[in-house]
């Protein structure tokens, strides 16, 4: 089953960028993650994702190690 970040319509994915560093995002499941400010943004059921940077969430360094595949 594809997760909410990969049911991104691909056109609208290549285009969007974490709003606090304008860098890219990589795809986490049911989140987009910056791995460099380590914040993760939402998608909700319909695949919309919550871009907002006040609703964005801390990512712990363990988290941040299973996403990225990096030691912790």
């Amino acid at each position: 089953m594809a997760t909410r970040a990969e049911g991104i319509d691909p056109v609208v994915r290549d285009r969007l960028v974490c709003p606090q560093d304008l860098g890219e995002l990589i795809n986490a499941g049911d989140e987009l993650y910056n791995p460099r400010l380590r914040v993760a943004y939402a998608i909700d059921e319909h695949g919309i994702p919550n871009m907002l940077i006040d609703d964005a969430r801390a990512v712990s360094d363990e988290e941040h190690a299973r996403i990225t595949g990096e030691d912790a």
